[in-house]
């Protein structure tokens, strides 16, 4: 079974550069955590300030390890976050 985090960052528009380099550079760590199955950002070309996030994790625990990762306050948390307009997560388990 698998955690599942469906994220989505509205950022300013005139924002949203900076957005796109922050998620640039924080998944490939991202990727590379222990107990992160799958880490995918998308976005749709006539939205360019709307960014979706598909990740998933062994269990919460590793997803919440995410959140504290140096990784993610540099790049999320520092440089990302304060530049947003909003910020919805919704949650999910794997199953089959």
């Amino acid at each position: 079974m698998g955690y599942v985090v469906a994220a989505t960052w509205t950022a300013e528009p005139d924002k949203a550069e900076i957005v796109k380099d922050a998620i640039t550079k924080l998944a490939p760590p991202s990727r590379q955590e222990p107990g992160n199955q799958y880490y995918q950002a998308y976005q749709d070309p006539e939205v360019p300030h709307v960014f979706h996030l598909f990740e998933i994790y062994d269990d919460e625990a590793a997803y919440r390890a995410h959140g504290e990762s140096e990784h993610f306050q540099e790049y999320g948390a520092g440089q990302a976050i304060p530049v947003l307009t909003d910020r919805a997560r919704a949650f999910y388990e794997t199953f089959g």
